[in-house]
């Protein structure tokens, strides 16, 4: 059996998803106050009616799961190319947050379709304290492709661009 040797990039279908990704979880932020207030009436006992909004809220959230757990499936079969380090610590770094940004990718679609369609506050409340740890691994994520882009010029922004073998 041939030895499975890493991609030295992402495939096209990693690359987009990538950031299909990006654009439904920044949906997600700007459909959020439609979605806080149907929430606010809901619990307020009083009837949600349809709101465009929400259905894209609820949608996009639904379809960060599916492709957070996509990612992970192509991760698993395809693997990925290594990072590039500069040092131990950058590395640790970097693995952290990709998987708090999986594992977020994961829970906070869980807890909004339980807190929805279940009508658990709790799921609510965790789902909104998820959504700043979100933002602040979102920022660290950027702060590291700006970084190595602009300051140590490596290619690795370069590997969420293009496709390669």
């Amino acid at each position: 059996m041939p030895v499975k040797t890493a991609p030295i990039g992402y495939s096209r279908l990693q690359i987009a998803l990538h950031w299909l990704v990006f654009v439904l979880v920044a949906q997600q932020y700007l459909f959020k106050d439609a979605m806080s207030a149907a929430w606010d009436r809901v619990t307020d006992g009083l009837e949600a009616g349809f709101d465009p909004l929400v259905l894209a809220h609820v949608a996009g959230g639904a379809l960060v799961l599916i492709f957070a757990l996509w990612r992970l499936t192509l991760r698993a079969r395809r693997s990925v190319s290594p990072a590039i380090e500069v040092n131990k610590l950058q590395g640790i770094l970097a693995k952290l947050t990709h998987v708090g940004l999986y594992a977020l990718m994961i829970l906070m679609p869980i807890s909004g379709l339980v807190a929805w369609f279940g009508g658990v506050e709790t799921a609510a409340q965790g789902h909104n304290v998820l959504k700043i740890v979100l933002l602040a691994l979102i920022a660290l994520h950027v702060a590291g492709a700006v970084y190595h882009q602009f300051v140590l010029r490596d290619g690795t922004l370069a590997r969420m661009r293009r496709a390669q073998g």
